[in-house]
């Protein structure tokens, strides 16, 4: 277990009077084992947090810690080791033409780790899914599968700390309840640190500790789960995404 500290995180693009910043100055911290949430408004900002703290976007100033450990800092070896990131498309983070096999013993022997096998193995078990579909390929597999087959991956170099851009939006709701008792699972187990970017509330009550509201790439307003009920909120713009959400769900 991991903890996370963010701490004015931007990002500009432009130069001069025409520079425009989309992260202005984002700060928040995630206790070791602790899940905590990113919701808002597509183009808030959540993803791009994700992609600044696993360096697939590396033009940003501030500083991320993991562990007390700047990422700027640490060797891409240990960073791996460290952070893991599950997406939110299944379809698209499988490579069509590599088996799950493949796709799991590929980042095995990159680190170097030993007895292959067994991990293998063990991670594809672990995610709910039989030994055999180690040899399966993508389009062989449901949308489920894969999405456990991402977080299998994910969770083959026994990182400390997952990122969860929206890991379930793209699966039937049936699967979806699936795949969250499984994080949740593996959490209680492993103790891992999630930070998890989620359009749905229902998803964010049932899984995260805290949240945070943003609203054009900053924080309006961090938030235990438990203001969720009643909607405890204090800033107006949360307090309006909360309210959309519950009368939505009591809609449906």
């Amino acid at each position: 277990m991991k903890s996370v500290d963010i701490r004015n995180l931007s990002i500009t693009l432009g130069h001069g009077a025409k520079a425009v910043k989309i992260l202005p100055d984002v700060s928040f911290s995630v206790a070791k084992g602790e899940c905590f949430g990113l919701v808002g408004e597509s183009g808030s900002g959540k993803s791009t947090i994700l992609r600044c703290m696993s360096l697939l976007l590396t033009q940003w100033d501030g500083k991320i810690t993991i562990g007390g450990k700047d990422v700027r800092q640490m060797p891409l070896i240990e960073r791996c080791r460290t952070l893991q990131m599950v997406f939110q498309d299944p379809y698209g983070s499988l490579h069509p033409r590599q088996s799950v096999r493949t796709v799991l013993h590929e980042p095995l022997r990159i680190h170097g780790m030993d007895n292959r096998q067994e991990r293998m193995e063990r991670a594809i078990t672990e995610v709910g899914l039989p030994v055999d579909f180690l040899d399966r390929y993508p389009h062989q597999l449901s949308g489920g599968q894969r999405q456990r087959v991402a977080i299998a991956r994910a969770l083959i170099l026994e990182p400390s700390v997952l990122l969860l851009d929206e890991p379930t939006s793209a699966l039937d709701v049936s699967v979806q309840a699936e795949i969250l008792n499984l994080l949740s699972d593996l959490r209680a187990k492993r103790g891992f640190t999630y930070i998890m970017v989620s359009h749905d509330l229902a998803v964010v009550d049932y899984m995260c500790d805290r949240f945070a509201v943003m609203q054009a790439g900053e924080i309006v307003e961090i938030l235990d789960r438990e203001a969720l009920d009643g909607n405890k909120a204090t800033k107006p713009y949360a307090r309006q995404l909360i309210e959309a959400s519950l009368e939505y769900d009591s809609a449906v």
